[in-house]
């Protein structure tokens, strides 16, 4: 049993699980169509930079050739695909057109989104939740991408489903970060621990891990720095940090996520890659997909890094940061 399981288990009778179960349904059936909207229009920017320029290409191409595959592949890496994703992406759909016998150049863009849901993956990929408590979130990411605010959300979002959440300020580097959290603590209605600017942030997250413990806690969120400037000095502090969560539990941290700026292109695989290399990232929340024509690099770190893509905010709503789908984002993009 999972951490959601643990929270139905917490209501008393089975009249009252029915009852919420199918409330719940209903709310998910009104609300998808809602979210998948807001999710189409996020995607607008990169959709005027990548499917248009593909609608605009089959339809002044008289035929599938050489050239129309080399424009094909140019518009996926303009996209932020990454280039040798976009030379795998146009050999399948070549090998793909010859298979079916696919002469109408109009069909191309179908094989194209095939190609690139089986490449995101076929289902959306969870936060890892644990079946002992607390499950152990460590977030990192360099200033400037959205971190705080995808914490605060992510909390949002987990404490609207019956969790209990508590908060680490670890990134005590600037007391800015801190205050940032704590703003966000109060706003979602959760409790942080924090220490006072200049403090170790391993010791911070020591004590935000006894006291998820003492409190009962179902999910704590440690916040860290992010100045990439001092590269080597930050590594070896995400590093120090869990090393202590992993003494102090087994299995901690349950979940290294980082957070990426959809905005800054091919920029954030390189991120992924060096907060990989000194932590090990299992889950990717990408961040400003609203305002960026560069969704394209949700492709090319799931290819590059095998990193799965798992949660992404599309906007300045609490309720704006939703898990992955990868079908969901095929359709969106598109179909918009």
């Amino acid at each position: 049993m999972g951490l959601f399981s643990r929270l139905k288990g917490r209501i008393s009778s089975e009249s009252q699980q029915a009852a919420a179960a199918d409330e719940q349904k209903q709310e998910a059936m009104v609300e998808k169509p809602g979210f998948f909207g807001r999710l189409k229009e996020s995607l607008t920017k990169t959709r005027q930079g990548f499917v248009e320029k593909i609608d605009n290409l089959v339809h002044r191409s008289k035929k599938i050739d050489e050239d129309l595959y080399e424009e094909l592949e140019e518009i996926l890496i303009q996209a932020d695909v990454g280039v040798n994703t976009a030379m795998e992406l146009v050999e399948k759909t070549r090998r793909t057109v010859k298979e079916r016998h696919v002469d109408d150049a109009g069909e191309l863009k179908a094989i194209l989104k095939e190609h690139i849901r089986d490449m995101l993956g076929a289902e959306p990929v969870p936060l890892n939740i644990t079946d002992e408590t607390p499950t152990v979130v460590m977030v990192v990411g360099v200033n400037g991408v959205g971190k705080t605010t995808t914490i605060g959300k992510l909390a949002h979002l987990y404490k609207s489903q019956g969790a209990k959440v508590l908060l680490g300020a670890a990134d005590t580097f600037r007391a800015a970060a801190i205050d940032q959290l704590e703003i966000w603590a109060e706003r979602v209605g959760i409790e942080i621990i924090k220490h006072r600017e200049g403090a170790d942030p391993a010791a911070v997250a020591f004590d935000s891990l006894q006291a998820a413990k003492a409190r009962r806690a179902d999910l704590l969120i440690i916040d860290t720095a992010g100045r990439l400037h001092t590269k080597a000095n930050l590594m070896e502090e995400l590093k120090k940090i869990s090393r202590v969560l992993a003494r102090e539990m087994t299995g901690a941290p349950h979940e290294v996520l980082l957070i990426l700026d959809a905005t800054t292109g091919q920029n954030a695989v390189n991120q992924a890659r060096l907060f990989g290399e000194a932590v090990g990232i299992t889950g990717i929340a990408l961040t400003k997909l609203d305002g960026s024509s560069k969704g394209g690099v949700i492709i090319a770190v799931k290819r590059a890094l095998d990193i799965p893509v798992k949660l992404i905010g599309i906007g300045e709503s609490l309720d704006d940061l939703r898990p992955f789908s990868p079908g969901d984002f095929a359709d969106a993009l598109f179909d918009g």
